[in-house]
């Protein structure tokens, strides 16, 4: 397949998976597609080893960065994480205290926090974002983009400058227009299907919006993608090709823990729910106990990002160990961004496969539509 995508990265497969997962990155570019890091699940140090173990994988085949630029964060890099955890009400840390212990969860010291959980908030404060954008061009990367907000011109300028394309996601025709006015390479129409943060329209009225308006830049669609009879729809409504997320989760490289595999692969397309109470910002992730009890009457209202993402970050931490200790409470708590494909999840299959799937699947899709078109002869 060639689209405007393939063209621009030299690559077989219109698809870009994105993950957390360094590994997951290194097959999806082996395979023929381009591979983009999630930086911000990283401090700077751990993205330098991290991006060298991926170049050492992919062997001069693309891949790719992405970072968190909210348009505005609370404190900056030279007081962060001191001031931040100062600027978390005691109301909020006793609530969360309180939920973990219900459910049979230690929850320790909350308000000292720990030094993983406070890595990855500065890499969404001005500062913490500027630090992973140097440590990712000081690599051979294609691609950074950018999740959140309006690209800001430190990294358009410095993409231009240094040969990167800059890509960002988009949830609204308005989201749009600025980035492409910020100057962006690429645009990611990532409709509300999508897991992680996301807006309200879904892909299939987003994309072709974001595509007329968009003109002679590149339009990739995202949400809702996981499939190759998905992928063709995208290309149907004008896309050059599928930004994958969540489709990941259920590969066998994927680092998410086992026990969050297993309620991913017993979910519906329907167990999923925006929330704010992970970052703070509207985020669909999987439905758990943890979203029941933040709903509560007498429940706080969700701090703004950085602030939530940090006492979240504090509590998933505890969480997520004792689930795999066995404690059935934490594993009713247990939680984490996937969009609404979750309920197509089966057996897990290599990264690889998952390409080759979907291409596969793609092509045969393509194929039938001439048929039709031509009236089953072709």
């Amino acid at each position: 397949m060639r689209t405007a995508l393939t063209e621009l990265f030299g690559i077989d497969v219109p698809l870009v998976g994105f993950s957390r997962s360094p590994a997951v990155v290194a097959e999806v570019s082996k395979a023929g597609g381009l591979g983009v890091l999630a930086a911000t699940a990283y401090g700077p140090e751990e993205l330098d080893v991290q991006l060298t173990w991926i170049e050492e994988q992919v062997r001069g085949r693309p891949y790719g960065v992405d970072v968190l630029v909210p348009a505005s964060t609370v404190g900056d890099r030279r007081e962060l994480v001191a001031r931040l955890r100062a600027q978390i009400p005691a109301e909020h840390i006793e609530f969360v205290r309180s939920l973990l212990e219900k459910y049979g969860v230690e929850s320790g010291d909350l308000a000292r926090g720990h030094g993983a959980a406070d890595d990855q908030v500065v890499g969404v404060a001005p500062e913490g974002v500027e630090a992973l954008v140097d440590v990712a061009f000081s690599h051979d990367i294609a691609l950074i983009a950018n999740a959140l907000g309006p690209a800001p011109p430190f990294l358009v300028e410095r993409g231009k400058r240094e040969g990167v394309v800059v890509a960002a996601l988009v949830g609204n025709a308005r989201h749009a227009a600025r980035q492409l006015d910020a100057g962006v390479d690429l645009l990611v129409a990532q409709g509300t299907e999508a897991g992680g943060h996301t807006g309200t329209v879904a892909t299939m009225v987003l994309t072709p919006e974001i595509v007329e308006l968009a003109g002679a830049t590149p339009v990739l669609a995202a949400g809702g993608i996981a499939s190759g009879r998905q992928m063709a729809a995208a290309l149907a409504l004008g896309a050059a090709g599928v930004w994958c997320g969540s489709v990941w989760l259920n590969s066998v490289e994927d680092i998410t823990p086992d026990y969050i595999k297993r309620k991913f692969q017993a979910a519906e397309s329907t167990d999923t729910v925006r929330s704010r109470t992970r970052t703070g910002k509207p985020a669909r992730q999987l439905r758990s106990a943890w979203h029941d009890e933040w709903e509560r009457p007498d429940a706080p209202e969700p701090l703004g990002m950085p602030l939530q993402m940090m006492l979240a970050k504090d509590a998933w931490q505890r969480i997520d160990a004792a689930a795999e200790q066995g404690v059935a409470g934490a594993h009713a708590l247990g939680s984490f961004f996937v969009g609404q494909v979750v309920g197509s999840f089966g057996e897990l299959r290599p990264a690889a496969q998952i390409v080759a799937d979907m291409a596969a699947e793609c092509a045969e899709c393509i194929t039938g539509l001439q048929r039709v078109i031509h009236g089953g002869a072709a």
